[in-house]
């Protein structure tokens, strides 16, 4: 019984715990990015200098973390909510496979994953700001 134990801790161990995710910015290759599961894939990008503002930390209340996700792994995301949803209507030229990376969980499923960056972003929280100072 013991043995069985510690093989199944040792092969436990080497289960991945990061997926690559390329990043892509119009025709542009931008990085292969080993993403560490379980964590934010807008901070994950940022950590590995893919240019996504995240103008609201993360918060999910502006769009500049938009990105399209190839469709065989958007099929496998969960689905956006209603909050993302709305946030997305926002976002610059928003697709079938738009997300917003702040609102997604690096999983085993992303390893893979064909993630485009728009060429241009909507900041709405610099606009709503414009407009309360008008």
């Amino acid at each position: 019984m013991l043995s069985t134990i510690v093989k199944s801790s040792v092969s436990f161990s080497r289960l991945a715990s990061t997926v690559p995710i390329s990043f892509h910015k119009g025709a542009d290759h931008w990085a292969n990015v080993e993403c560490e599961i379980g964590s934010n894939l807008m901070r994950e990008a940022q950590k590995h200098g893919v240019p996504l503002a995240g103008a609201c930390e993360g918060s999910c209340a502006c769009s500049t973390c938009h990105v399209y996700f190839d469709q065989p792994h958007f099929d496998l995301l969960p689905e956006a909510t209603d909050r993302e949803e709305d946030m997305l209507d926002f976002s610059h030229e928003p697709d079938v496979t738009s997300r917003l990376a702040c609102q997604v969980t690096v999983d085993e499923t992303m390893a893979g994953a064909e993630i485009d960056v728009p060429l241009m972003t909507r900041n709405l929280v610099s606009e709503e700001e414009m407009m309360d100072n008008l």
